[in-house]
């Protein structure tokens, strides 16, 4: 069965141009039904991008203890979330899985064993973004969980070994958000691009560190003092940024768009690492 899965991959993932790769800022759940200008910059994306084969998407809302990757040939869409309304929990996205993409991905991590997974699905750091670049929901999409007992350099390391899958037509997304503090959001402020001062240190300096390939500085974020700390009081929603800055090459041109802030303490900046023609 592995053999005839490896084949068919072979089949289906033959090498392709190099495919770019991303890190989606994806904010609140609603913005899986709303209209703004983050969604149309995600819509927008979607019809500029070289289509892709499957998707491989990390989202800050997949913990885990090791690493796994979604199996399963019809993921279920999670409606991992509180308090919305009832519109938002009617959402699907029915995107199909890829078990062979699955187990492309477990067969060229070699630092850690990767276990394939037949329970999780789409949770809304994938689909709540993923839905505006392809709504139609005809890319196939798998998830790779964040172990969440690994340091910043182990996850960097990790992505690394992904690197190969850009020349199979796979598109490789991290969805977080780079300045995430939920505890300190001005409320009323949410809909207005305002920051606390100590959001914005924390995001130039991040800006700063990506468009300079200072990638040890990002994952030393820890070392970076406290517009650092309060930016990122858990590393959930940073790491994905991790994971997609592993992933640049020399040639890769690099991109910010909806770099905004939200409600002092959320910024929605997304990151296109771009190949060169």
């Amino acid at each position: 069965m592995r053999l005839n899965a490896l084949t068919k991959l072979t089949d289906s993932f033959e090498a392709s141009q190099k495919m770019p790769v991303l890190f989606l800022g994806h904010g609140s759940p609603m913005n899986a039904i709303e209209e703004n200008q983050f969604v149309a910059a995600f819509r927008k994306l979607g019809t500029e991008l070289q289509p892709p084969k499957a998707i491989l998407c990390i989202s800050a809302h997949w913990e885990t203890k090791g690493t796994f990757v979604t199996a399963m040939p019809h993921p279920r869409t999670i409606h991992d979330f509180g308090g919305f309304p009832r519109a938002l929990y009617d959402v699907q996205y029915p995107a199909p899985g890829s078990p062979e993409l699955a187990l492309e991905t477990k067969r060229i991590i070699t630092s850690t064993e990767v276990v394939l997974d037949d329970k999780w699905g789409l949770d809304h750091g994938s689909w709540s973004v993923i839905k505006h670049l392809y709504p139609n929901a005809d890319v196939p999409v798998i998830q790779m969980s964040i172990d969440y007992t690994k340091p910043a350099q182990y996850h960097y390391d990790l992505a690394k070994q992904l690197a190969s899958l850009r020349n199979k037509g796979v598109l490789i997304v991290g969805s977080g958000n780079m300045v995430h503090n939920l505890r300190m959001v001005a409320w009323d402020k949410l809909d207005s691009p305002y920051a606390f001062d100590w959001a914005t240190e924390a995001s130039e300096k991040m800006k700063d560190y990506i468009l300079n390939d200072n990638h040890q500085s990002l994952i030393d974020y820890q070392k970076q003092g406290q517009a650092f700390a309060l930016a990122i009081p858990s590393p959930d929603h940073y790491l994905p940024l991790i994971y997609t800055m592993a992933l640049k090459e020399e040639s890769d041109k690099v991109t910010l768009f909806n770099d905004e802030p939200l409600g002092g303490s959320l910024t929605m900046t997304s990151v296109k690492l771009l190949p060169s023609v």
